[in-house]
């Protein structure tokens, strides 16, 4: 597990995916953060996903780098993109960054464990019922492992698929 800086006492995970979702979440955790008196882990888990091959391989220079080196690249991005609509926000300037591989949902929770955090908030893509039911979302898989509170974000706005 790679971590970026000091490591906060029982902080708030916030495990990511780099949607839209993901990025509800943290904006969502970085807004209570302060109340919480909590800093917050960010956790990218590395999994190359069935259904999504190539998520990591976008271009033709990353078809040779290792997946761990294109998700560090993509969380650089991720927090910009979030630092522009938080500029002031102090939580975020201070959380510690995270990249483990694995099982998401199963790797979220220990992950959690091991650094005693308070809470995990993950993003939820709001599959329907049915599809939850076959294959379960890692939000759902999170909520149902996990010894310890977990909050949900949807985003307010889906961008649409072109």
């Amino acid at each position: 597990m790679k971590k970026s800086k000091g490591r906060h006492q029982h902080p708030i995970l916030v495990a990511v995916d780099f949607s839209d979702d993901s990025e509800a979440a943290l904006l969502w955790a970085i807004r209570h953060a302060d109340n919480m008196k909590a800093g917050i882990a960010l956790l990218h888990v590395v999994h190359e996903p069935g259904d999504q091959p190539g998520f990591y391989k976008k271009d033709d220079k990353d078809l040779m780098r290792p997946l761990a080196d294109i998700a560090r690249k993509m969380m650089r991005k991720f927090l910009k993109s979030v630092g522009k609509k938080a500029p002031k926000n102090k939580a975020l300037r201070r959380l510690d960054s995270l990249q483990v591989s694995g099982v998401p949902a199963k790797r979220i929770v220990e992950v959690a464990e091991k650094l005693n955090a308070r809470l995990i908030v993950v993003g939820t893509q709001g599959r329907s019922e049915i599809a939850s039911l076959i294959i379960g979302s890692t939000a759902e898989q999170v909520v149902r492992l996990s010894p310890i509170p977990v909050v949900t974000v949807k985003s307010a706005q889906k961008k649409k698929k072109k």
